[in-house]
């Protein structure tokens, strides 16, 4: 069966599938729209928190950034999966007990404001929205190449498929149509993996064949890569860092807290039946998580390997990479860089008019390299490959089994969609429930809140597709940017509530606009979006990444910090929480009992 006939047959049976389950599990009742019921098993919950979690930036961009940037790209996998244990042992069974909803429920309960409600609606919103370019984006990238439509057409369709299963089943029907969407995903990650591990090395497990001798060498993967890219002008691949020591230090922070604050991820603690399930359904989160992202860096290193080895066919032999036949000749070049080369995600262009490819980092500081490039005749990088495509065309690159490749679409398309699903429940619950219940109309009905968070849900759908077809001028950042907003917004603000009983309404609202608005002037102004007289505001922070070296992507650690600072100066030049407040801050940490989950003011 050719590729786009298998292709087409696998996804559309995952859609199937997906479509199914939220027609068996729609959600009849507010509390079963928001949070399924309250009575989600901990070991099913810890499955759709992963596939929630485990979004078109880990699936699809994560393996690519790690090939592309090699040790430093571990900050990824140290700054995510370490959010999950901030998350565990820090929020997840506190914000359980205490038995709301959603975050702005519980910033606006807590610190007894209204305004404090609203705030944390706005936080939620920017990163949520943020963040759901990406997954739109991502859709659009593997209909585009796997299913032959364009990605404009593509997008379309995920807006249809996430309307079909998210509208009418809420989180219920969410909830289960993700733990369908992990299986998938990870089957799709791990069987290519072992597939390419094997080839490589002989080792079955990725993650044993990532520090194995290559096959029939007394030479390991790592050290073999380490050799062809620093030949090739590239760093060195188990060394190289994400900028200076500190920047990889906030960047990882970063991503941390911002896990932790992630307002989607939060809401799936609110779905067990009690407060001992949320730190159990944590646990095994990060297990289904820990499957995925051990596999990574295997994936990331084998893949490079793969690219270099296309291009370069001295590369695995150990040859003179320099050499005139070592280029792969343009007109022989495989099928697959063909294909990836109609999406625009890979390109290639003859700088020096031989007719042959040349990969090579041409900006390398290495004399010998640009020597030995000169004298070749070697006129610069001619291949560009954006980070996205690695694990998309990984199985291509290694010519696995048509049905392999169609997998690994209906994985890359389950991973972006499940994403693209919770984070539209969370908007949909923030604008439903904490603005048309709790700020505007509180005497709602139940079925009429019901069809307010259906009705926000599609309008959120509808935006998150514009967005995905009109990405504005950050769209590049905007998957770090969502979590940099959400560390320094509302981390703080949850962290502060639960563990400050002293802390008021006026220093969380302070601390939060101070840490969002640091935070978006930081980075907007260094992607070219904030303006003041031209380019002048940049330079008068003092140009790109002035702030010590620390990039716009890890700044949200900065602006956790302004949030921490401002709250607790505001909070001191301010009244104390009423008595009752303290007490429930007192009685939330006690860990006995379990509230139910209602959603009751």
């Amino acid at each position: 069966m050719d590729l786009q006939t298998m292709t087409y047959l696998v996804v559309g049976a995952s859609f199937a599938l997906y479509i199914g389950i939220a027609i068996w599990a729609r959600a009849g009742s507010t509390s079963e729209f928001y949070v399924a019921g309250g009575g989600v098993h901990p070991v099913t919950n810890g499955m759709a928190t992963a596939a929630d979690w485990m979004s078109a930036a880990s699936f699809i961009s994560m393996a690519g950034l790690i090939s592309n940037m090699g040790y430093g790209g571990g900050l990824f996998l140290m700054g995510w999966t370490g959010g999950y244990v901030l998350l565990a042992c820090l929020l997840a069974p506190y914000l359980r007990k205490f038995g709301k909803f959603t975050v702005p429920q519980f910033i606006g309960d807590r610190f007894y404001s209204k305004t404090a409600s609203t705030v944390a609606v706005v936080c939620l919103l920017t990163a949520s929205i943020t963040y759901i370019i990406g997954q739109m984006t991502g859709v659009g990238v593997a209909f585009s190449r796997f299913l032959g439509v364009s990605s404009e057409m593509g997008i379309y369709i995920g807006m249809g498929i996430v309307f079909a299963y998210a509208v009418f089943g809420g989180m219920k029907g969410i909830t289960y149509t993700q733990v369908a969407q992990y299986i998938v995903l990870i089957l799709a990650y791990t069987v290519p993996a072992i597939f390419i591990s094997l080839q490589l090395t002989g080792n079955p497990i990725p993650q044993l064949g990532l520090g194995s001798d290559m096959a029939g060498s007394d030479v390991s993967l790592l050290q073999k890569l380490d050799q062809v890219v620093t030949e090739l002008g590239f760093g060195k691949y188990t060394t190289t860092t994400a900028g200076s020591t500190l920047n990889m230090f906030v960047y990882t922070l970063s991503l941390m807290i911002g896990t932790a604050g992630l307002p989607h991820v939060i809401m799936r603690f609110f779905t067990v039946p009690k407060v001992s399930d949320a730190r159990v359904s944590a646990g095994w989160a990060l297990v289904f998580i820990a499957i995925l992202y051990t596999t990574a860096p295997a994936v990331a290193a084998m893949a490079k390997m793969n690219l270099i080895g296309t291009t370069n066919v001295a590369a695995m032999k150990g040859g003179d990479m320099y050499a005139p036949e070592s280029s792969l000749k343009a007109e022989e070049r495989p099928d697959w860089m063909k294909r990836w080369e109609k999406t625009g995600l890979l390109k290639f262009e003859d700088k020096n008019g031989d007719g042959r490819i040349q990969y090579y980092n041409d900006k390398t500081k290495d004399a010998a390299v640009k020597a030995k490039a000169e004298a070749a005749g070697w006129k610069g990088n001619e291949l560009t490959v954006n980070a996205d495509i690695i694990v998309l065309a990984n199985p291509e690159i290694a010519l696995l089994p048509n049905w392999v490749i169609a997998l690994v679409a209906a994985g890359g398309l389950a991973a972006a969609l499940s994403t693209a699903a919770g984070l539209l429940m969370a908007i949909s619950a923030a604008v439903s429930h904490d603005l048309v219940k709790g700020v505007f109309k509180p005497d709602i009905s139940e079925q009429g809140e019901l069809m307010a968070g259906k009705i926000s849900m599609a309008i959120a759908i509808v935006i998150a597709g514009y967005l995905g077809l009109n990405p504005p001028g950050f769209a590049a950042g905007t998957v770090a940017l969502a979590f940099g907003i959400a560390a320094s917004s509302l981390f703080p603000a949850i962290m502060l509530g639960i563990f400050s009983k002293k802390m008021n309404k006026e220093g969380a609202v302070a601390g939060m606009l101070a840490g969002l608005f640091v935070t978006l002037v930081y980075v907007f102004a260094h992607k070219g979006i904030f303006f003041i007289k031209g380019t002048e505001f940049v330079d008068m922070i003092g140009g790109a990444n002035s702030f010590f070296g620390i990039t716009p992507e890890a700044f949200g650690a900065v602006g956790a910090l302004v949030n921490f600072i401002v709250a607790f100066v505001v909070d001191k030049m301010t009244k104390e929480p009423p008595e009752h407040i303290q007490a429930l801050v007192e009685s939330v940490r006690i860990p006995r009992g379990a509230k139910a989950v209602d959603g009751a003011h």
